[in-house]
């Protein structure tokens, strides 16, 4: 009887010990400003504290600093919630090939383009990004009456933005349109409105996104992605990067992933081990990110509905 006490009471302690370990672990997870970013941010993040009992701290932040900040490995920020590929690609070449401190998750793939509402596109007869540039369809644009139609082509800070900057530039665009570098929840604003009014108005637009189920619009045609025809470089890169580039085809498709610092290994291993196995596809975030723009929903909410309606695939990532 003392042998089985004996052996019920270190098992109890084993248990505590245990789940003391777990719940030491902490993870502190880069949120970029868009919304699939902070989506799957907030999932990574509930599943933490809901099934691993770890401690996490959301820090919203640039591209740049999530990237070197993971490099560093100090815990100032852990992981990056939504990395689309080639995009970032200039970080991914420096932290994981070159330097191997960061490791990425497992990929889905995206696309990116530029979009029109479908009352536009049909009432001008819109649907190639050159069409941006007819003189009527770019007047149509121009709600401020400088001459220029607007195009949203991303927020500040994203790679993405650089790279439609080229876009623009080498489609033949610059003579007819303003760019419009802005906060993502402003273009989405912008969107409403002009629908609402049955203003013209372009931008910047990718799958999966909630955008897709929010508003009847249509993604332009491009030229065919050429690689002797896409040349993009970011500001890193070279001081001239934007005369250097050069881009006159669609982009190619995006493997999209989390990417995580390796340090994790050493102070929270078993985020790390989730980490490696999360695996998200295109309508999961999709999803995710109309219930959030679409329905205006907390994204706290929405994150732990998703984690209880796929226990299966939850647990999987956990190794269960």
């Amino acid at each position: 009887m003392k042998n089985i006490k004996l052996k019920s009471f270190m098992a109890s302690v084993a248990l505590a010990v245990s789940a003391t370990a777990v719940s030491a672990e902490e993870v502190k997870i880069g949120m970029p400003a868009w919304t699939g970013a902070q989506a799957i941010g907030h999932l990574l993040g509930t599943i933490v504290e809901s099934k691993i009992g770890g401690k996490v701290e959301y820090v919203a932040a640039s591209n740049a600093v999530i990237w070197q900040a993971m490099d560093q490995g100090k815990g100032d920020i852990d992981v990056h919630s939504d990395v689309w590929m080639p995009n970032q690609g200039n970080f991914a070449d420096k932290y994981i090939k070159e330097r191997g401190t960061v490791a990425f998750g497992n990929s889905y793939v995206g696309e990116q383009g530029y979009c029109v509402a479908k009352w536009f596109a049909d009432e001008y007869n819109i649907t190639d990004i050159v069409d941006l540039g007819r003189p009527e369809v770019a007047a149509a644009m121009d709600s401020d009456g400088n001459g220029l139609g607007e195009m949203w082509i991303g927020g500040h800070g994203w790679a993405s933005t650089n790279a439609n900057q080229i876009k623009t530039r080498d489609y033949g665009l610059l003579d007819f349109v303003e760019t419009i570098r802005a906060e993502e929840s402003v273009k989405t604003a912008r969107v409403k409105d002009s629908i609402d009014k049955r203003e013209g108005y372009a931008f910047y637009c990718a799958k999966p996104h909630a955008i897709f189920s929010m508003f009847d619009i249509v993604m332009l045609a491009e030229p065919t992605h050429d690689p002797e025809k896409y040349k993009i470089l970011q500001p890193g890169d070279s001081e001239n990067w934007y005369s250097e580039s050069y881009a006159a085809s669609k982009d190619a498709p995006k493997d999209v992933q989390i990417a995580y610092s390796l340090s994790l290994l050493d102070h929270s291993p078993t985020i790390a081990e989730f980490f490696s196995r999360f695996a998200l596809d295109a309508q999961d975030v999709g999803d995710l990110n109309y219930q959030i723009d679409g329905k205006g929903r907390e994204v706290a909410d929405v994150t732990k509905e998703w984690m209880e309606a796929n226990p299966d695939r939850v647990d999987a990532w956990l190794g269960l």
